[in-house]
């Protein structure tokens, strides 16, 4: 993507990544790694936004006009088989949401899926060998715009080497091909570093090519009410008050000695969605501590995990009536609200 589109981005000295709440530190590392020209790689926990931030990137990048090609060539400097080959190739305008190319990382992901492979249609048309024959993949799609990598730590061996020579040499081998690709696109990886199942290690040549940009739960109750009632649906009321202590409980847990697996604002945002429905099945008009205590085992105990010492001794559902028993107790929600706060 060339310089001068990123830098245009911020010359306002604004904050474009208005979709994010919170999370300034990382926001800024972000930019700063934009206007380096770096590719990127934002390790987090789920549910803190990484996917939200590089697509609200991809929403302030400008219309451009390119061929029709399948590779995105700008009409001044084309470069694949199909343009250098052929006069007066059509063009297109995208927009910034069209040159965000995500590819969900997994296990079972090729080369091929993502460099692209040979048509065998178009092998028997124009031989097996030949250029024109080449079906791209989603890193040639996004060529002049961004791939997003989701999950990159899902993805084999194989492939993290053939990602290698794209980052670090701008051109890519297909088969007895190789293909002089200019790696005009920003690479935009996420992983979360604590996850341990499906995953690879990431070799440290790949890791070598990218900038961490680090993101973490919301920094405070305050800033998660902001984006559970931003992203939440609202379906009756829900007190203010109760629904402070409410994300004070979830934070309760993010900072509990005995708990290795946290719960995301996804979480947060089942809570205060799964109360608001509960309470409107039984004709209420106001949420109250009795319709959060009665989702909190469906919402939480599959998205929590105890550490092993602690395990091994409680189940996790138990641990986490008396958690929430204890949390009502100590910030008195059976008398502040209508309802109890059991279990």
């Amino acid at each position: 993507m060339p310089a001068e589109t990123i830098k245009t981005l911020f010359e306002n000295k604004q904050d474009i990544f208005t979709d994010i709440l919170g999370q300034n530190t990382a926001k800024q590392q972000f930019a700063s790694a934009l206007l380096s020209q770096r590719h990127i790689l934002i390790q987090g926990p789920p549910g803190v936004g990484k996917t939200t931030l590089a697509k609200n990137l991809a929403r302030q990048l400008p219309t451009i006009t390119v061929n029709d090609c399948g590779f995105n060539c700008r009409p001044k400097g084309p470069f694949c088989p199909k343009c250098t080959t052929t006069k007066n190739t059509p063009t297109k305008t995208i927009t910034g949401v069209e040159r965000f190319i995500r590819i969900q990382g997994s296990p079972d992901l090729t080369v091929e899926d993502v460099l692209g492979d040979i048509d065998p249609t178009k092998a028997l048309e124009y031989g097996p060998t030949s250029l024109r024959a080449f079906t791209p993949g989603k890193i040639f799609k996004a060529n002049n715009g961004i791939l997003f990598f989701d999950e990159l730590n899902r993805c084999n061996e194989k492939l993290q080497n053939a990602l290698l020579q794209v980052l670090e040499e701008g051109k890519a081998t297909i088969g007895s091909h190789t293909i002089d690709f200019p790696a005009t696109f920003l690479f935009i990886g996420t992983m979360n570093p604590e996850e341990t199942a499906a995953v690879e290690k990431l070799s440290d040549v790949l890791m070598d090519r990218f900038d961490v940009v680090h993101m973490s739960y919301p920094e405070s109750i305050d800033i998660e009410t902001q984006i559970v009632q931003k992203k939440g649906k609202k379906m009756i009321n829900f007190p203010d008050k109760l629904l402070h202590h409410t994300i004070g409980f979830i934070h309760h847990l993010r900072n509990h000695p005995d708990i290795k697996k946290k719960p995301s604002v996804r979480a947060t945002i089942g809570i205060y969605e799964r109360s608001q429905a509960n309470a409107l099945l039984q004709d209420k008009k106001s949420v109250s501590s009795a319709d959060i205590a009665s989702i909190i085992i469906s919402v939480l105990a599959h998205r929590i995990e105890l550490k092993p010492s602690m395990k091994y001794l409680v189940k996790t559902e138990d641990f986490l009536t008396k958690e929430f028993e204890k949390y009502s107790h100590e910030n008195k929600l059976n008398n502040n609200t209508n309802g109890g706060g059991s279990l």
